[in-house]
């Protein structure tokens, strides 16, 4: 069997949530299949790097068109078809929302990460929605063979929102890396504090710099208890707050680090369609405060501290509880590496390969 799949979100330079589901999931699903033959599909005018990918029955195959308006034909004059493009595949996988026009006998599964831009559009820029608008992720769903959502939340969301039938919609996790750990290394360890100029105790958030993500109230709830608050992602910084240190987009092998250095990871997000970084930081032992919202329960469960985001008197009390009870600290970071063992990237991606075979 010949199956394409998009891999555009693996030319970004810094890596979101979307990018890592994507390597990580094709990495897995190329160590495991050998049978199918995989060709991967990208384009850019300009110069990018991809995954290197370097298996027998894989190809990467590469356009030059201009983003803009190899779009605009996918979109408006529904040409040139990627399967074509490719060389004729017999399914095509779309493991991010994008613009793709297929020929109507190859059978299409689409990865739905979250509804976000739905529940909560007053979090995105005109721009963003706009976008949003020309993609059409109801129509992508309702042509798709098969959708994958990556929580139960998301899929949800999908028969909710979009009145898809619950059989098509179908739930496979997310993993978390290995390389995701307690680092005991105390030179690594030194390193990255070093570097960024870290202070002893702190806590921490992780991930992009967004409306959504709620950081004002991470703000205003670590200043109240006079915390050191390190941010780490990409997006506009919040100048002139003096307990507040940001670091910028971190790269993939300092982020086992600044978890395992960092007091707590607070995430307590008003939407995630998964949520790696709490995932991420149980697997290193750190302690999660995170939302009753969305995702987020199913992902963490018991195992970390579950707070109403919209109420920051909560987020008070779980930072003081952690902070000041050392054996609710020891069993969150025990929990907390049981339930990250619960996400495989391998077990994510056997679960594919069968959704590939399955159509």
């Amino acid at each position: 069997m010949r199956i394409g799949i998009d891999i555009r979100s693996l030319m970004e330079k810094n890596y979101s949530g979307v990018s890592q589901y994507t390597n990580n999931l094709l990495e897995n699903i190329f160590d495991l299949d050998e049978s199918n033959q995989y060709i991967l599909f990208y384009n850019s005018s300009k110069k990018v790097s991809v995954p290197e990918f370097n298996y027998p029955n894989v190809k990467k195959i590469k356009f030059d068109y201009p983003n803009k308006l190899l779009n605009a034909s996918q979109k408006f004059l529904q040409t040139p078809k990627i399967d074509k493009m490719i060389g004729g595949v017999d399914v095509f996988f779309m493991p991010n929302l994008l613009f793709a026009s297929l020929s109507e006998r190859v059978k299409k599964i689409v990865t739905i990460h979250d509804l976000s831009f739905e529940r909560y559009p007053a979090f995105y820029s005109a721009k963003e929605r706009l976008w949003h608008h020309l993609v059409n992720p109801k129509k992508l769903c309702q042509t798709a063979n098969i959708i994958i959502a990556v929580s139960q939340n998301t899929k949800n969301d999908i028969v909710d929102l979009y009145g898809i039938e619950q059989d098509k919609v179908k739930v496979v996790y997310s993993g978390v890396s290995k390389k995701y750990h307690q680092i005991q290394n105390s030179e690594k360890l030194e390193q990255v504090k070093a570097k960024y100029n870290l202070p002893e105790n702190f806590v921490l958030y992780l991930g992009n710099i967004e409306n959504r993500k709620n950081i004002e109230s991470v703000i205003s709830t670590t200043k109240k208890l006079n915390i050191n608050l390190v941010i780490a992602g990409q997006g506009t910084a919040h100048k002139g707050v003096s307990h507040v240190k940001y670091i910028g987009y971190v790269k993939e092998e300092e982020k086992p680090v600044l978890y395992t250095i960092a007091s707590i990871l607070i995430y307590p997000s008003f939407y995630e369609g998964f949520g790696f970084p709490p995932l991420e930081a149980m697997a290193c032992g750190t302690p999660v405060i995170c939302s009753l919202s969305s995702s987020l329960p199913e992902i963490v469960e018991s195992a970390g501290i579950l707070v109403n985001p919209y109420n920051s008197v909560e987020l008070t009390f779980a930072i003081k509880n952690i902070m000041s009870d050392t054996n609710l600290y020891q069993k969150l970071k025990n929990n907390g590496f049981k339930q990250a063992k619960n996400f495989s990237w391998k077990k994510c991606a056997e679960d594919h390969i069968k959704l590939f075979k399955s159509i």
